[in-house]
């Protein structure tokens, strides 16, 4: 529990005070990407000092001109800290809408355009986060989804959902797989312990939606793509 105790500890001694002089500042200014850049440094001491290690491998030079759409794997509550200070610019993610009510980090995500998705089945519902996640690209603002909608309990792939495929169909906007792996030993679904070790997070060439038929065609791609870059282990279907 050592290492949970410092991660989350150094993230609330220094984000507390990031927050009450950022929140004012962004909401006087209109622009986050200050608070933003400064989540993110806290993020990366926080894992730093924790013993976290964090080993990224970029496969192709992403266009620093272009929004992207990042699909990624999801095997522990690591994964968010992990892979968002490795995004180029800023970016918002998916996430329940549950976790808008969370005071202060609810408000600064729905400040930081965040994406909030029912989980109610309804079709509608799912149509008003995909319309959402298109605005915010429009913006400019990358989006992230863990694309299998729920942390993995075992660590191997689940089925993806369809949602964030719709929105790369729709909008054009490139998608680019990536694979999490070493997490699901530091931190487990479940449990608050945190094992230090080594996070790898691979980020695969971009998927062009134009080059598709279908979005049945762009997520088996994606699945592919995402389960080149884990240990064999993980690559089966749950």
């Amino acid at each position: 529990m050592v290492a949970a105790f410092i991660l989350f500890a150094t993230w609330i001694v220094l984000g507390i005070p990031a927050a009450l002089v950022g929140l004012p500042l962004t909401i006087f200014t209109g622009d986050i990407s200050r608070m933003y850049g400064w989540a993110m440094a806290i993020i990366r001491v926080g894992l730093r000092l924790s013993g976290i290690r964090v080993q990224p491998e970029w496969r192709i030079p992403l266009d620093r001109s272009q929004t992207y759409i990042f699909l990624s794997n999801h095997v522990s509550n690591l994964d968010p800290p992990v892979l968002f200070p490795l995004l180029p610019g800023r970016a918002a993610a998916f996430l329940k809408r549950s976790l808008m009510n969370i005071p202060i980090l609810g408000y600064g995500m729905r400040l930081g355009d965040f994406i909030p998705v029912d989980r109610d089945g309804r079709v509608e519902s799912a149509v008003e986060s995909v319309d959402t996640a298109a605005r915010v690209l429009a913006s400019g603002v990358h989006v992230l989804s863990f694309v299998e909608g729920t942390r993995s309990r075992t660590g191997r792939l689940q089925p993806f959902k369809k949602g964030p495929f719709f929105l790369a169909m729709s909008t054009g906007a490139s998608v680019i797989p990536v694979s999490i792996s070493g997490t699901e030993a530091m931190m487990r679904k479940g449990s608050l312990k945190i094992f230090p070790g080594r996070a790898c997070v691979i980020f695969h060439p971009p998927l062009h939606p134009r080059d598709f038929a279908s979005r049945e065609d762009l997520m088996a791609a994606a699945r592919v793509a995402i389960a080149s870059g884990l240990p064999e282990w993980m690559r089966t279907t749950e």
